[in-house]
């Protein structure tokens, strides 16, 4: 596997906050079951906590990554030959392009808790998905992995 131009690899991460809840789900758990004794009670805590944990570590665990001529994002993955201009969006234009600009056709990798994306023309006749739309804390970055790998596949 041929490694591209500027390797890039980001995994979207759950805020710190969410532990916070997870943590306060388990401590509702604990309430619900503490009239039934202190052992359900400390049950509740520990189970309640740990899976809220799963939840959110699972939510968090989608990556980003231009690797081997290839731009893999969560359960897509395109060649960079069939990916066009990569146009990088602010918190506002994100915003729009989430809600009343978004294509229903378009591939989605929306993180409500990241206010920056990457919008990415797809080229390919073949994929009907006219853009992809990935929610980056460095869509710069992206951007510039994804036109190295291109130029290095070309």
């Amino acid at each position: 596997m041929q490694l591209s131009a500027t390797p890039y690899e980001e995994r979207l991460t759950a805020p710190r906050s969410w532990w916070l809840v997870s943590l306060l789900v388990g401590v509702s758990f604990a309430l619900i079951l503490l009239p039934f004794g202190t052992l359900p009670m400390l049950g509740g805590l520990v189970g309640g906590t740990a899976a809220a944990a799963v939840v959110a570590s699972s939510y968090g665990s989608v990556r980003i990554r231009v690797v081997g001529g290839s731009l893999i994002a969560g359960e897509a993955r395109l060649p960079v030959t069939a990916l066009g201009e990569a146009e990088v969006l602010d918190a506002e234009e994100a915003r729009a392009w989430r809600t009343y600009k978004a294509d229903t056709r378009a591939f989605l990798l929306l993180r409500a808790y990241i206010p920056t994306a990457l919008k990415i023309e797809v080229t390919d006749p073949a994929d009907p998905t006219p853009y992809l739309y990935l929610s980056t804390r460095e869509p710069e970055r992206l951007a510039e992995a994804i036109r190295a790998a291109r130029a290095t596949a070309s």
